[in-house]
């Protein structure tokens, strides 16, 4: 009887759900009517990227707070004790209650949520129980019943056609030292389909006469679809993005106007669901297996973006030559690297403010090609700039030219997860000192001290630790991975603690042997911990620390980064530790013998001598005192 109706029977039942955004899970769920079940684990899994997503690990991320030490096998036990365990266990229960509150109140979880149910028309519990799709669809069936349309129903089916995506201009590869401006078109893709009227409503599929159309009324995309102009109908999706625009641009308004801190969060919240719900529009339409799927629009979007792209690059190196601007530009800008809606350019200009000067022109000159509300918008610069490849680059991150942001890193191991913390640390360190020091030679050297701590087992097991989402049951995986072994046997030891479907699976991989496969060398870390088994060390060195560390050196040290830094007198001296339990070992038991006649002690004797030697117990204490004191002087 939890609901707002008392007839109704409130039940605890599973539900799978699916998504690209969370992967395959299977949540409990409760109907408590009249009543929003907000659960707090399910916004964490959607709107963050953990490591963990235990209770413990997301509030000390947010929080810097932790769970009361208690492990699950102690709570019978303080329960059936006294009044002083049973006052632990009431702390640790009330902190397990208190704990997810706080990370509503910290994350401004509710607020957020119920301005995404606003903006887009949707039930509350939607937004956690169900994906995208149903949020743009709220959207078009508000609007198409404003406008007296009628929407389809279309049977899912899985369909094979593909298109082809956003571009990505090749990387010039490389250390840069001088500032690098960035340059980004403002909402590229819901632009777009304002811009050019991309539209189910406007969509050409039969032949011009069907629809009495003359070749002025409609507009031929780069990738052949034709669509007609707005003159003649304004598209129903182009509306809606207008809407959204329009309503995000008033809220970010409202915002820098407004004093009271509550409604400062409110209208952040407001523009973060409009800025969201604005982008899944074009994902809607390319979703095969969706509610209202139309390649054609989809296909046009991402070509036009490519079109853009590539117009942005020639349109900045043709302008701005040598002499430029009353010789503000020193030589030939370049750019040398762009992707999907932004590009990367060098001026060739020694400081910041003047980058920004020339981004800023750069990015008014240019806009005045497209048609509107497309437009590109000067952002930030990078100074000093570390390019490795496509989608993975570093850079100090500047937005005012009297000081830096922040270190900005996309795509490299500081900001992914499936790597240990180890690799992320010691990344982040050698960006500093590369970015923030200028100093190479002292990123190498402590790249090179890490690398030799590890391998004399001077790490500690905490930053070896993997997490690898179970997405899938181990019998669905078409080759054996080491979180899925581990969690079958986890299983197999304790199956009320082991992972289950969804969950990130922590483990470290122990040293079984040269030519045991990774998926068998997985463990616990806290079996790990309890048994003392040593670590594999070398297979940290090869597949988690070499290649990463390879890839920001080798800007800088050309093809033998990776040799410089797996090879050499650091990499000489190894400690191997050798496990308490193994070989013969493990079928060892430890026993007690007597400090006289060592014989063996009966299991739970707490005295040190044997019944016989008993009574001449004070003897042989005096007897073994000073045999210790003499070897402790020699």
């Amino acid at each position: 009887m939890l609901g707002r109706i008392p007839s109704s029977l409130s039940k605890v039942r599973e539900m799978p759900l699916s998504s690209k955004q969370i992967g395959n899970r299977t949540n409990k769920v409760t109907n408590v009517e009249g009543r929003v079940v907000f659960d707090v684990i399910q916004v964490i899994l959607r709107d963050y990227k953990l490591r963990s997503y235990s209770l413990n690990s997301v509030s000390y991320h947010f929080l810097c707070e932790q769970k009361e030490d208690v492990d699950y096998s102690m709570i019978a036990d303080l329960q059936n004790g006294n009044a002083f365990t049973r006052r632990r266990l009431a702390i640790y229960c009330m902190k397990d209650a208190y704990l997810p509150l706080k990370l509503l109140q910290k994350l401004m979880s509710i607020i957020n949520y119920i301005e995404m149910a606003r903006v887009t028309g949707v039930p509350l519990d939607y937004l956690l129980s169900r994906g995208q799709q149903i949020k743009v669809m709220s959207q078009i069936l508000r609007k198409a019943k404003s406008m007296h349309f009628f929407l389809p129903v279309i049977d899912v089916i899985q369909a094979d056609d593909t298109y082809e995506g956003a571009t990505v201009i090749d990387p010039i590869r490389g250390f840069y030292n001088t500032p690098i401006a960035t340059l980004d078109f403002a909402s590229l893709y819901p632009s777009i389909m304002i811009a050019h009227n991309l539209c189910y409503t406007t969509l050409i599929r039969g032949s011009n006469t069907a629809y009495d159309l003359s070749d002025s009324d409609f507009e031929v995309t780069p990738s052949n679809n034709r669509f007609v102009k707005s003159n003649i109908r304004r598209g129903l999706l182009p509306q809606v993005l207008e809407d959204l625009l329009n309503a995000r641009k008033q809220a970010k308004n409202d915002l820098k106007n407004e004093q009271d801190p509550f409604r400062r969060m409110v209208l952040n919240g407001r523009q973060l669901a409009l800025k969201i719900s604005a982008n899944s529009v074009y994902g809607f339409t390319g979703a095969s297996i969706g509610k209202l799927p139309c390649l054609e629009i989809s296909q046009s979007v991402t070509a036009y973006g490519r079109q853009m792209i590539d117009l942005t690059k020639n349109a900045v190196e043709e302008i701005y030559k040598e002499g430029y601007l009353n010789g503000k530009c020193p030589c030939n800008a370049k750019v040398i690297y762009g992707d999907t809606d932004s590009v990367m350019v060098k001026f060739g200009v020694k400081d910041v403010k003047t980058a920004m000067e020339l981004g800023l022109h750069a990015a008014t000159e240019v806009s005045k090609k497209f048609t509107p509300p497309i437009k590109l918008e000067f952002e930030k610069v990078y100074s000093p700039f570390l390019l490795i490849n496509k989608k993975r680059y570093a850079g100090l991150y500047f937005t005012r030219p009297e000081k830096h942001d922040k270190i900005d890193c996309k795509g490299l191991e500081t900001v992914r997860r499936d790597n240990c913390p180890l690799v992320s640390k010691v990344l982040s360190t050698c960006l500093e000192k590369m970015l923030l020091d200028g100093d190479v030679t002292g990123a190498l050297e402590h790249a090179k001290k890490v690398i030799s701590d590890l391998l004399c087992n001077r790490i500690d097991i905490s930053e070896l630790i993997i997490t690898k989402e179970l997405t899938r049951s181990s019998n669905a995986y078409a080759a054996k991975q080491a979180h899925v072994v581990l969690a079958e046997r986890m299983r197999e030891r304790d199956s009320g603690s082991a992972p289950r479907l969804g969950d990130r699976v922590p483990y470290v991989i122990v040293a079984k042997g040269q030519k045991i496969p990774a998926y068998e060398k997985a463990e616990d870390p806290i079996y790990v911990l309890q048994n003392n088994i040593p670590i594999d060390t070398a297979y940290y060195l090869e597949n988690q620390l070499a290649k990463p560390l390879a890839r920001i050196f080798e800007p800088i040290l050309g093809d033998k980064a990776e040799s410089v830094l797996t090879t050499g007198v650091h990499t000489l001296v190894r400690t191997v530790v050798q496990s308490k339990k193994s070989g013969l070992s493990q079928f060892f038991q430890k026993t007690e013998r007597c400090l006289s006649c060592k014989s063996s002690l009966p299991k739970g004797v707490s005295d040190a001598t044997c019944t016989h030697c008993k009574p001449n117990e004070g003897k042989i204490y005096i007897t073994h005192v000073s045999t210790t004191f003499l070897l402790m002087i020699y």
